[in-house]
């Protein structure tokens, strides 16, 4: 620890003794540290040797991150190759042909090279924090031991010749991908920390679940000669579980009205049971879910944000106390507290910055005039990283004749972006006016000849558009603009496709119905051209304001929500490996088993009558597709039923959870962050601020800036205290 405990022992308060160059420039290095710590929103308590820095710094470089996040992809990847192998063309157990699967020891030799990018991640981070650090990281900790069980299971597979039954490691896989997110581990402890609430209203739910369970047990009894009752209670409230899981699918929806026909056929009273039901459960209940976990997430994430916001300005001030009364240029230090603009000038040289954001530091710093720079100043610095890019627009050419100049106005003005979608509009429409013409005919009964001179008199008009608005803009400022981009690359593909028509199958005449050629017939070629002009349409979203307010914080929404996304990809990675293990092989094709009947002789409504075949868990890209189905829990209760037909009553556990956990807490989670991402967007001046220049402001906003406003800053004091228990850091002030 000697070595660590240099960076501020050499200098006293009275502008003393000043560092030696190797000392100087070690400092300048933990303040590069610390400043690029800061802007990432990492911790702060590691090693600040000079070897350590170098290593830190390597480790967090752009290079070793994408190394590691490819690491992190590619053995996910490996779900999909894996015996059972998911490369085959349909999912179907009716028509789906024996896959490939990889000889034993390729994926394993995979996941081996994988495993040893994750022991040294989990070695450079244990050396970096230090011993006394690693004891007390839990999720360090569960690193080593994830790897351990791993590496073990791994030996197994190869020493059983990859035939066991069931990967432990395979479960265990998820973790790489949540370790690896500080974003994904503050939304699990958000998650973690919601669920006595979210606990308290499910037990609302259940026993508004077992009540009308009992009633309806007893309402519909069979005691009485009553066929409707009959056919109630033998279909929907058979036995205790039967209705349970009928009042389960209904609180959905999924099953009305078809749970309540038989009684309501016989007796309008009997609605008011299920229209009661439903009322309390899924209007009151579950919307009562909802606003308990928006409420209660974002109280918890503005706690995550808070601490996020405490590490940018804990970097910060360790940066500033590194660098105050560093020596001057000609071995003077200043009398006043404080940072030296030059010194901070190097540091920032050497920090890992947007280069617009770095110049936007340097030009405040440059305002201080070269006096030392003051604690709260150093702090408002870095409120430069926060704020929107704002893209200056290339210059126009310049043309010297009166000609070229009006003709450059005019293919510049919005009004010719109003005539090109005005045009696109009318491709569109034409395009439905012959699919509705259309519509009744097959593709070799169709005569194409109108619709293909009239596409291609529109891709020439988009040529001559894109054309006039390079020359009107230039090619830099064509490019500038994301919309520009969008419609000449498709209007580039579009005359691409048409050359190739007139080139195989020659210009359109009246009964025009060529022989197919290559692997593309001449429908397939019209309708891939249609399908790109029905996108290229999409074009005018930057022309109509509110749209694109929407659009934009939609893509904005993509950004922010990653890692919910991501916690979505480890939930779904989970529950499809334990749904392979269970029942995989449980769905058979008709004809192979007893218990599958013929399509024809399958009741109406089931999962064999509707052809569910490849919603089954034979695969891993076939298990996500069957949660995916269950989570949208439209007519998810046949799936239930046939796994409860053909695995046993014990599957319904499986489904359920998988409800509760996708659709009910995740889907929900989803809108507390959507909502707030919403209205933070939708606020005036924000709103204001996005629509001013649509085209001229690149305007982003992550998670962080958009609380900031009603975050709490953080004290000195609370800053010092942290930085005087740092254990590699010994502070002299």
């Amino acid at each position: 620890m000697a070595a660590e405990a240099q960076p501020l022992l050499g200098r006293d308060r009275g502008g003393g003794q000043a560092h030696s160059g190797a000392d100087q420039e070690l400092c300048i290095d933990q303040a590069v540290v610390f400043i690029e710590d800061a802007i990432k929103y990492r911790s702060i308590y590691h090693r600040l040797d000079a070897g350590s820095l170098w290593l830190y710094r390597w480790y967090y470089s752009n290079v070793c991150q994408r190394v590691l996040g490819f690491t992190i992809f590619l053995i996910l990847a490996l779900a999909f190759v894996e015996v059972p192998s998911s490369f085959t063309r349909t999912a179907d157990v009716r028509y789906r042909s024996q896959p490939w699967q990889p000889p034993c020891g390729l994926t394993e030799t995979i996941e081996a090279l994988c495993l040893l990018v994750f022991l040294a991640d989990l070695s450079v981070k244990g050396y970096l924090v230090g011993q006394a650090q690693l004891q007390q990281n839990l999720w360090l900790l569960a690193y080593f031991v994830v790897l351990v069980v791993s590496v073990v299971d791994w030996i197994v597979s190869l020493s059983l010749n990859c035939e066991e039954s069931l990967r432990v490691r395979r479960l265990l896989r998820p973790f790489f991908l949540l370790q690896n997110s500080s974003m994904m581990k503050k939304t699990l402890k958000c998650i973690r920390w919601s669920l006595p609430e979210m606990a308290s209203v499910g037990l609302l739910l259940t026993i508004h679940l077992c009540l009308f369970t009992v009633i309806g047990m007893l309402l519909f009894t069979i005691a009485e000669k009553d066929e409707a009752q009959n056919k109630e209670r033998l279909t929907y409230f058979r036995n205790l579980p039967e209705a349970l899981t009928s009042l389960l699918v209904l609180l959905t929806t999924s099953n009305n009205p078809d749970v309540m026909i038989p009684a309501y056929t016989q007796n309008r009273a009997y609605a008011l049971f299920f229209i009661i039901f439903t009322l309390i459960g899924s209007l009151f209940l579950m919307n009562l879910l909802t606003a308990i976990i928006y409420n209660q997430f974002r109280g918890y994430l503005m706690k995550s944000l808070q601490t996020s916001l405490f590490r940018r300005r804990l970097g910060a001030r360790a940066a500033y106390e590194v660098l105050t009364l560093q020596a001057g240029p000609n071995g003077t230090t200043s009398e006043l507290v404080g940072v030296n603009p030059e010194n901070f000038l190097r540091v920032l040289q050497k920090t890992q910055l947007n280069k617009i954001h770095k110049q936007a530091i340097i030009q405040k710093v440059h305002s201080y005039e070269g006096r030392p720079i003051l604690a709260d100043e150093f702090q408002k610095l870095f409120d430069e990283v926060d704020k929107g890019i704002v893209k200056e627009r290339p210059p126009k050419p310049q043309y010297q004749s009166p000609f070229l100049q009006t003709a450059q106005f005019i293919f510049s003005h919005r009004y010719f972006d109003y005539l090109g979608n005005l045009i696109a509009l009318g491709n569109l429409l034409s395009i439905c006016v012959f699919l509705v013409l259309d519509s009744n005919l097959l593709p070799g009964e169709r005569n194409d000849f109108v619709l293909g001179i009239l596409n291609y008199i529109f891709i020439l008009y988009y040529l001559l558009e894109l054309l006039f608005k390079v020359f009107a803009l230039g090619l830099r400022g064509y490019l500038f603009y994301h919309s520009n981009v969008f419609d000449g690359l498709l209007t580039i593909i579009l005359l691409v496709l048409e050359i190739s028509t007139l080139a195989v199958y020659r210009l359109p005449h009246p009964g025009w119905k060529p022989e197919q050629y290559g692997p593309l017939s001449l429908w397939d070629m019209t309708r891939l051209v249609n399908i790109l002009i029905v996108i290229r349409f999409l074009r005018i979203i930057p022309s109509i304001k509110p749209t694109a307010v929407v659009a934009s914080t939609i893509l904005g929404l993509i950004q922010n929500l990653r890692a919910f996304g991501g916690i979505l990809v480890v939930v779904y990675y989970v529950f499809a490996m334990i749904g392979i293990n269970l029942f995989r092989g449980v769905i058979v094709p008709p004809g192979n088993s007893s218990l599958v009947p013929d399509n024809s002789s399958a009741p109406c409504g089931s999962f064999e009558q509707l052809g569910y075949w490849p919603n089954n868990f034979d695969d891993f890209a076939a298990a996500l597709i069957t949660l995916w189905d269950v989570m949208v829990v439209n007519n998810w209760q046949v799936i239930l039923e046939a796994y409860k037909h053909y695995s046993g009553p014990w599957s319904m556990v499986y489904f359920v959870l998988w409800w509760l956990v996708s659709s009910v807490i995740w889907i929900n989670l989803f809108l507390a962050l959507l909502l707030e991402n919403f209205l933070h967007r939708w606020d005036p001046q924000g709103h204001k601020q996005l629509l001013v220049g649509t085209k001229q402001i690149t305007y982003e906003m992550s998670v962080e800036l958009m609380f900031r406003d009603i975050l709490e800053e953080p004290k000195e004091e609370e800053l010092m205290e942290k930085l005087h228990k740092h254990p590699h850091l010994h502070l002299c002030r």
